[in-house]
């Protein structure tokens, strides 16, 4: 999708020159941004790429203004929209702005929405305060948003709080929030990291008949190439915050000049797991699972509950040094299931063994002596840290409180050592999470999660929020850390191409039920189920 030379001629409806963005951090200032120049027209889609901490999402939010206080932008920065540079706007000009005529899409949607009000109260708010619609018109417009971005029975959802939906389903919600008021320029920041593949095409699919149809601009950050590829109009190639090459889409993929933009195109997850070796014991066994939610329908008087079986009697097996992946849509009871067999949840029947223990029956106090033994790396590692806590106390925290290592520095020495294994540098210990990228603080939950030296790690969607170069060098890790220490990973993903190479069977989920199971190798090249084609068709054919 080549930018025609007419639309050189058009005002762009996004002008940014200029832009450079510091922080001040312990021991010195971080150039996060340096010398950033892009344009957004209307009716087209500007992406920025890059690996994670390249200063994709920091430009974006200097559009937005919205850094934080630790952060000055430039005096050169200009960025004109309709002919007003927002960079020196008043504060109560930008809110006018701000979810009106400029929406964004965060990255992290857990820690974006308010935990404490229903998803519809955040959509509504935006109506009122923009569109002055009345209460009822406004709750009314809600439902019709959360239906546009195919979010399942709207009516049930808008009375649910963000805890009660998916990851993938919360994500719509932000993105029917982004939408609500039309805005001339929607920025999506990496807006399908957390939906599953079949339904990321239908999103960005939204944004783009969306963006035809109201002539809106869109700017995507995203570190999916293939997402690029399809949607995007022209290309800004970012790395260690300044742009790196820029040009049309095809350009950009068939003529790529820079060294790191050919690196970042030759990357994508490769390899397959670690071989079995003979007869392994099991390490955690779930019978007859069994997971039910009630679901609240209608209004604040004449609501009533009706069930939901989120997870239907499933039984697994996982033997020592395997990784089963767990795969399915968003809220197909993937995490509700792997939640349940380590105990973070309650189930309704069923009972759990790990390492021969019967476990489901166990108490608080008596999970204790398990809880180091089996780990989890959530899948939005910003709302699974203490902001308040620095790297090394996160790190920490979980040696301190199993009594593991003999001392103080003991301890130092393995939270540098868990650094160093999850690809990070040992000199981050006394940063803070919201200082890191999405990819980088994914990084801190795995070394949090290596560091205790579990048997078994639940990994729910480990690498959704990592570009495929970092993606590349997780599964690299995983894979090495398995054939070190023997250890046993329920994967939970909807990436089929990280299945396929770090996972050794697979089990497809749909409504709480498992459709269909076996090696990867068969499954994944061979699907026997209609629903199991179309999630492989998603991540295969459509994306090649």
């Amino acid at each position: 999708m080549n930018q025609s030379i007419t639309d050189q001629s058009i005002e762009p409806l996004i002008d940014a020159q200029k832009v450079g963005v510091n922080f001040k951090v312990e021991g010195g200032i971080v150039e996060a941004v340096r010398d950033v120049s892009f344009t957004l027209y209307r009716g087209k889609t500007t992406a920025l790429v890059g690996e994670s901490g390249s200063g994709k999402s920091v430009t974006a939010r200097a559009v937005m203004r919205l850094l934080s206080k630790r952060a000055t932008v430039s005096d050169q920065t200009r960025i004109y929209y309709d002919g007003e540079d927002m960079a020196h706007l008043s504060d109560r000009e930008m809110r006018r702005l701000r979810g009106n005529r400029i929406s964004m899409i965060f990255q992290e949607p857990m820690s974006s929405l308010n935990p404490v009000y229903k998803v519809g109260s955040q959509i509504v708010e935006g109506l009122i305060l923009h569109q002055k619609l009345p209460k009822k018109a406004a709750w009314a417009r809600a439902i019709e948003l959360l239906a546009e971005v195919q979010l399942p029975d709207p009516e049930a959802r808008v009375n649910q709080y963000p805890h009660q939906l998916s990851g993938g389903q919360r994500q719509r919600v932000m993105i029917a929030m982004a939408l609500a008021n039309r805005p001339d320029v929607l920025i999506a920041d990496e807006p399908t990291t957390a939906l599953d593949v079949t339904v990321q095409a239908q999103i960005l699919n939204l944004i783009d008949d969306l963006k035809a149809k109201y002539g809106m601009g869109v700017i995507l950050i995203t570190h999916d190439l293939t997402v690029v590829r399809q949607f995007a109009d022209h290309v800004y190639v970012m790395q260690h915050g300044e742009v790196r090459e820029s040009g049309p889409t095809e350009q950009i993929f068939t003529q790529a000049k820079h060294p790191y933009t050919r690196r970042l195109l030759a990357s994508e997850p490769k390899g397959v797991a670690n071989p079995l070796e003979g007869a392994q014991d099991t390490v955690l066994e779930g019978k007859d699972v069994k997971v039910e939610f009630m679901l609240r329908k209608g209004g604040a008087f004449r609501g009533t509950y009706v069930p939901l079986i989120a997870v239907d009697n499933l039984s697994l097996e996982l033997k020592r040094g395997e990784t089963l992946g767990l795969v399915g849509e968003s809220g197909s009871g993937k995490t509700t299931f792997g939640q349940a067999l380590i105990r973070l949840i309650q189930m309704d029947a069923g009972q759990v063994t790990f390492c021969g223990d019967r476990i489901d029956d166990k108490d608080r106090k008596g999970m204790r002596p398990y809880r180091s033994r089996m780990q989890i790396v959530f899948q939005d590692p910003f709302s699974s840290m203490n902001p308040r806590m620095s790297v090394r106390q996160i790190i920490e925290e979980g040696m301190i409180v199993n009594g593991i290592g003999r001392d103080a520095a003991e301890r130092y020495t393995r939270m540098r050592q868990a650094l160093r294994d999850a690809g990070l540098p040992d000199t981050i210990s006394h940063r803070f999470p919201h200082e890191f990228s999405g990819g980088q603080r994914q990084r801190i939950a795995i070394a949090r999660a290596i560091a205790l030296e579990p048997e078994f790690i639940m990994l729910d969607e480990p690498t959704s929020a990592l570009d495929l170069s970092v993606q590349a060098q997780i599964i690299e890790l995983l894979r090495k850390l398995q054939r070190e220490k023997g250890l046993s990973y329920l994967f939970i993903s909807h990436d089929l191409k990280v299945v396929r190479a770090l996972c050794h069977r697979v089990m497809v989920m749909q409504n709480g039920k498992i459709v269909e199971q076996g090696p990867v190798s068969e499954v994944l090249v061979n699907p026997q189920t209609d629903y199991t084609k179309r999630l492989v068709r998603a991540a295969f054919e459509i994306a090649a």
